[in-house]
């Protein structure tokens, strides 16, 4: 397939994977990535007894309206204390939950079905062993398993790492930039690897503690390259040349390392044990590579078929692609540097 056939199909695809990812952009869900989760650790230290944090984030001054509502039988040992923190509130409790403890019971977050974060759940028992769940907004409740195994404990995260990057609107539409403007097959593998790369390596350094990127200077220049790449999309349709073009899996590495700190934030706000980063690191990851080869794998399909059913577009459908790219890419770019000014004052 020479480079104009390729770019032709790519319009085509394009169009399609436009539309979706403008509904995706329009839904709240979509953001999903951005919002911090909760956070709650149970650490049982006595029979039925147990020490309590409960983290919830705060975002532009405001804490998430997210409760914590305990079986009514539950009682507690101490006040709560609450300490405010720059990104988020602590609190931390001791309750007695009978002789019968938690297992099996359930616990609450009235508020959680009105957001678009996820909540963390870790249990960790008397006898060492530690359950890990995730609670989302459609399911703003959790019944507190028995056991769980390592496997399900991957799974959960490996899930999670797979909402991250599909209900990521910005993410997908970087990565769609990218595949528009790619000349051939072999660059295309060159550019998708070399994203990959880039990220694993940002997420595992900012999941280990190794770095770190406050969330709103990180958000707002995850904007600027998806800004940055509409004008090389457009540029690319119109038969010219340029670094980006020649070379994008360079851009991709580059920016491929800002987006790994978007990744990481679902792990790292939620302030995980570090005896537990290694899985969660890895089968998010692998969930993330799962969900981002997955688009990829959608954005070829549709260029094979819009290539056999050999649809053709009108000149400025052909274009829209490229130049919403660009505008959405604006348009979050003054979003999140309002947000960051806004923070700063």
């Amino acid at each position: 397939m020479n480079a104009t056939t390729l770019h032709g199909a790519w319009r085509q695809a394009g169009i399609a994977l436009l539309a979706l990812l403008c509904l995706l952009a329009a839904w709240p869900a979509a953001r999903a990535h951005e919002a911090r989760p909760c956070y709650l650790e149970i650490k049982e230290t006595a029979p039925g007894r147990y020490d309590l944090l409960w983290r919830t984030p705060v975002l532009a001054g405001m804490r998430l309206p997210v409760l914590l509502k305990l079986p009514d039988s539950v009682k507690n040992l101490q006040e709560p204390q609450v300490h405010e923190l720059a990104d988020s509130l602590l609190e931390r409790r001791s309750i007695d939950a009978g002789p019968q403890g938690l297992a099996g019971r359930r616990i609450e977050f009235p508020g959680l079905q009105f957001t678009i974060t996820d909540v963390l759940v870790r249990v960790q028992k008397l006898d060492g062993t530690t359950v890990q769940s995730i609670v989302r907004p459609s399911q703003a409740w959790l019944d507190i398993p028995a056991a769980q195994t390592g496997w399900q404990v991957a799974f959960t995260y490996g899930v999670e790492g797979i909402r991250h990057i599909l209900f990521g609107a910005d993410h997908l539409l970087f990565v769609l930039g990218l595949l528009l403007i790619v000349q051939s097959r072999w660059m295309l593998l060159k550019t998708v690897t070399a994203f990959t790369v880039a990220h694993s390596i940002t997420l595992a350094m900012a999941t280990l503690g190794y770095a770190e990127v406050p969330a709103l200077p990180l958000n707002a220049a995850i904007a600027l390259s998806i800004l940055f790449l509409g004008p090389e999309v457009v540029r690319a349709w119109r038969g010219e040349s340029s670094f980006t073009i020649r070379h994008p899996w360079v851009v991709a590495f580059a920016f491929g390392l800002l987006h790994g700190f978007g990744f990481a934030t679902a792990l790292t706000s939620a302030g995980l044990p570090r005896s537990d980063l290694p899985l969660a690191l890895l089968s998010f990851n692998v969930g993330v590579e799962v969900g981002q080869l997955g688009f990829v794998a959608l954005v070829l399909a549709l260029v094979q078929s819009f290539r056999v059913l050999r649809i053709h577009w009108p000149r400025w459908v052909q274009l829209l692609p490229g130049y919403t790219v660009g505008v959405l890419g604006a348009l979050w770019t003054f979003q999140r540097v309002g947000l960051l000014i806004a923070a700063l004052r």
